[in-house]
C-alpha cells in the first residue's frame, strides 16, 4: 500500500492529511494557539463533589470544568497486551477545595467538559510511561513471541519503582536497548518537571503539553511505510527536517518542500474530500448511499439503496448494497475521526450467512484502523453497534459549528472553511498572473481576517509582492465570497475598501 503524508499550515491552522493508495483516509486539523487538548497536564482544583454520580469537577483553567470519575480505574489499555497487577479501583476521596495534577484523556464535545484522570502517561516513539500505574504492556502489532518476550524484558528492568509501568508500542523493534532506555530517562524527566512545577503553580496551570499535530503525527508514523511526506509551508519543512534528521527510519530525500503557486491541499485533491468528511450523505459505488446523523450519544449509519437496481433478486441486491456499505463506513469513521458508539442500519436481510459474511466485512476493514474497535453481532432487525475509541477531536469539530439561527440544531461552516476556501482563490488568481485581488465578503468575516491576523503568513511570505484589498458586506452569507483579479496600477475601490496588512 503506497502511503503519502501531506502537512500545510495557514489561517492559524496545522493541518495533516493520510493518503493511501490515492485515498483519502485520515485528515486533521489543530489550532496553532490551543493544539490538541488531550494529553495536557493541569494543576486543577475540585470545585463540586457530586456523590451520587461518582463524580468530582475540577477547576483546570479551561472554558468549562472538568470531570473525573470518584473511583476512576486504570487508563484503558485494551489496545495492548500484558499484566496489570492491580485491577481495583482506588476511591480518590475529595472534597471541595482539593489541588491535584490531571491529563487529560477526552476533549470537552457540546456542553461537556474535559474527561480527566490522575493516572498519568506520557508518550514517545517507542514507549509510553506510567509513572502511576503498575502495568507492562505491550502493543499487538508486535506479534514475534521472542521479540515480545526481549522487549517486555527490556522494559521491566527500566522500572525503578514498582508503581510505574511501561507500555512498549509498535516502533519499539527498530530501536536499540540503548535507544528505549534513552526515551525512557526523557519520559521520566517530562513527568518530574510536571510534579516539581505544580507545586508553587496556581490552579489552572498548564504543566505538560503533549507535541504539536504534525510532530505527532512524524511521532506516531512508520518510516519505511511512507512513500513521500509533501509540505507546504516553508517554517513547518524546516521543523519537520530536524524530525527526519534525528530518525533513521525516514529517508531525508522522502521529504518534499511543495513549490507550487496554488494551495497544496487543493493540488493534490485533498480539500474537496476533506469538506466532503462532514457532509451526512456519503454516495456508494454501486449507487447507494449511505446517511450519517451525529446525536449527543452516539453515531447512527442508514444504509440505503439509492439508484441500485441489482441483479436477480432482491436478497442478492440488499446483500451487495450492505456489502459495499461495510467496506466505506469503515473509511468513513476514520476520516471523519467518529469515536464512541456507533450504530448502522443495514437494509434487511433474510440470509443468515449474508448477515454473517457483512458483520465480517465491517470487522475485517475496521481492523485496518489504528484506533481500537469492537464490533457486535448483527441483530435480527440488521443492527449492528460498534464501538471505536475516540483518538483526537472529530472533523466535526473543526469544520462544522452549531447553526445560531436553528438553536443548533443544524450546522453551518465553521470560519476555518471561509478561511480555507477564501486562500485557495487568492491563490488561483495570483498562479493566473494577477498582481491584485479585490474580494468582496461577509463584513463579519472581513474583522474577523483582519483582526485575528488569519493570513499574516501569506501576506509576508507568498503575497508579499501582492495586493489584495477587502471589501465588507452585511447582506453577504458568511462563507460567500468573490475574488476579482486585476493587474492596473490604479483601481477604483469604494471608500470601505480595506487593504490586506
Amino acid at each position: 500500500m503506497k502511503k503519502e503524508l501531506f502537512f500545510d499550515r495557514y489561517c492559524g491552522q496545522q493541518f495533516v492529511a493520510l493518503v493511501e493508495d490515492g485515498k483519502l483516509t485520515e485528515f486533521s486539523a489543530e489550532n496553532e494557539r490551543r493544539g490538541e487538548m488531550v494529553g495536557n497536564i493541569y494543576k486543577g482544583k475540585v470545585t463540586n463533589v457530586l456523590a451520587g454520580m461518582n463524580a468530582v469537577f475540577l477547576s483546570c483553567g479551561l472554558s468549562r470544568n472538568c470531570y473525573l470519575s470518584m473511583e476512576e480505574t486504570y487508563t484503558d489499555y485494551t489496545k495492548y497486551d500484558g499484566t496489570l497487577v492491580e485491577t481495583q479501583s482506588r476511591p480518590l476521596g475529595l472534597k471541595v477545595g482539593d489541588e491535584l495534577i490531571v491529563q487529560v484523556t477526552k476533549p470537552s464535545r457540546g456542553n461537556k467538559g474535559a474527561k480527566v484522570t490522575t493516572h498519568l502517561s506520557f508518550v514517545g516513539k517507542c514507549l509510553i510511561y506510567l509513572p502511576q500505574t503498575d502495568f507492562l504492556g505491550i502493543s499487538r502489532k508486535i506479534t514475534d513471541e521472542k521479540m515480545r518476550e526481549k522487549l517486555l524484558k527490556i522494559a521491566d528492568k527500566m522500572r525503578e519503582r514498582k508503581d510505574e509501568g511501561f507500555i512498549v508500542r509498535t516502533q519499539a523493534p527498530f530501536a536499540t536497548q540503548k535507544q528505549l532506555k534513552v526515551e525512557a530517562e526523557y519520559l521520566k524527566k517530562l513527568y518530574a518537571q510536571a510534579v516539581d512545577g505544580a507545586k508553587d503553580a496556581p490552579v489552572g496551570t498548564l504543566l505538560y503539553q503533549d507535541e504539536d499535530l504534525p510532530t505527532r503525527m512524524m511521532r506516531d508514523t512508520f518510516g519505511d511505510d511512507i512513500a513521500v511526506i509533501r509540505v507546504g509551508d516553508e517554517e513547518l519543512y524546516q521543523r519537520l527536517q530536524k524530525l527526519v534528521a534525528l530518525r533513521k527510519d525516514i529517508s531525508e530525500r522522502k521529504l518534499v518542500k511543495y513549490t507550487g503557486a496554488r494551495s497544496m491541499m487543493k493540488e493534490y485533491g485533498i480539500t474537496p474530500l476533506a469538506y466532503d468528511a462532514v457532509r451526512p450523505t456519503v454516495p456508494l459505488e454501486n449507487g447507494g448511499y449511505l446517511v450519517f446523523d451525529h446525536t449527543e450519544a452516539m453515531t447512527v449509519v442508514d444504509v440505503n439503496s439509492g439508484s441500485y437496481v441489482g441483479g436477480a433478486n432482491l436478497e442478492e441486491t440488499v446483500f451487495a448494497v450492505n456489502l459495499e456499505a461495510s467496506r466505506e463506513i469503515a473509511w468513513q469513521v476514520r476520516l471523519r475521526n467518529v469515536g464512541g458508539i456507533v450504530v448502522v442500519d443495514f437494509i434487511d436481510m433474510t440470509s443468515e450467512e449474508h448477515k454473517t459474511a457483512v458483520t465480517e466485512e465491517l470487522k475485517k476493514c475496521l481492523a485496518l484502523d489504528k484506533a481500537k474497535c469492537n464490533v457486535l453481532p448483527m441483530s435480527e432487525f440488521c443492527l449492528v453497534q460498534f464501538t471505536r475509541k475516540r483518538v483526537g477531536s472529530e472533523a466535526l469539530s473543526f469544520l462544522v459549528k452549531p447553526c445560531p439561527h436553528c438553536d443548533g440544531n443544524g450546522h453551518v461552516h465553521e470560519d476555518i472553511f471561509t478561511f480555507t476556501h477564501l486562500r485557495d482563490a487568492l491563490l488561483d488568481c495570483f498562479a493566473e498572473g494577477y498582481t491584485s485581488a479585490i474580494v468582496d465578503l461577509n463584513e463579519g468575516i472581513l474583522k474577523k481576517i483582519l483582526s485575528e491576523g488569519v493570513f499574516t503568513i501569506e501576506a509576508h511570505n507568498r503575497w508579499k509582492d501582492k495586493r489584495v484589498y477587502f471589501i465588507g458586506h452585511k447582506t453577504y452569507k458568511e462563507e460567500y465570497f468573490t475574488v476579482r483579479g486585476e493587474t492596473k496600477d490604479v483601481l477604483q475601490l469604494p471608500d470601505n475598501a480595506q487593504i490586506l496588512y
